[in-house]
This record gives C-alpha cells, sequence and structure tokens, in this order.
C-alpha cells in the first residue's frame, strides 16, 4: 500500500503533462479541444497499461510485506531497548567517521576530534 502512495502522485503528474497548454486563440480552441481529448484518451490508457502491468508486482508486494511484518515487529520488540541504550551511549552520529574495514576484516569507526567537528554556529538554528 505504501508503493503505491508513491505512484499515485507520479502518475497524477504524469496525466497533468499529458494534458498540454491551453488554446492560444479562439480559432485554435476548436483543433485544440479535439487534440486534448485524443491527448486525454491516451493518456488515461497509458495510465491504464501502467496499472496493469504494475498490478502483479505490487500484490507480490503486498504479499512479501506480510510475510514480513511479524518478524519484524519481533526484531523490534526484542531489539529495540537495546538500540535505544546503544543510541544514548553513541549520542550524535556526525561526531564520528564513516565506518573502515581494516585488511583483517576488523571494522572500526573513529570519533572526529572537536577541529574535525567544527564550530557550532552562533545563532539560533531553525528546525
Amino acid at each position: 500500500m505504501t508503493v503505491m502512495k508513491h505512484i499515485r502522485p507520479l502518475i497524477t503528474a504524469l496525466f497533468i503533462a499529458s494534458l498540454g497548454a491551453l488554446p492560444l486563440s479562439a480559432q485554435d480552441a476548436e483543433q485544440e479541444e479535439q487534440g486534448r481529448s485524443l491527448m486525454e484518451e491516451g493518456a488515461r490508457l497509458f495510465l491504464e497499461g501502467i496499472r496493469r502491468e504494475m498490478g502483479p508486482a505490487l500484490e507480490d508486494l503486498r504479499g512479501m510485506t506480510e510475510d514480513m511484518e511479524p518478524a519484524l515487529r519481533q526484531f523490534v520488540e526484542e531489539m529495540g531497548p537495546a538500540l535505544s541504550d546503544l543510541m544514548a551511549k553513541v549520542g550524535d552520529l556526525s561526531a564520528y567517521h564513516a565506518p573502515e574495514v581494516l585488511p583483517n576484516g576488523d571494522i572500526i569507526i573513529r570519533r572526529k576530534t572537536p577541529q574535525e567537528i567544527g564550530p557550532l554556529p552562533e545563532g539560533e538554528i531553525e528546525l
């Protein structure tokens, strides 16, 4: 269902873009209306084709998310408190460099020095 929320604005934008510009003069109005109705019909057929083609993929995605939901809920229930404790100890992630993998396979995460972090901006910060 979440994928559909992201696809609908795209489809709407494509449909609106396909409608074209308004007629420039009264003489062109009839020709433009005929062209617009053809464009509308083309856009409708295009969107119908997209819906038909994406339907099975969206159903597969829905099934996959339904299968994953119990495992994700269990993960959050079991690991949520541990991750909260870890984040409380780590604090601001911008105070660390990106993780590095050493030749022996170890992964290290270096804390930035105060000079690397830089001074905080003066004045109020709008969030």
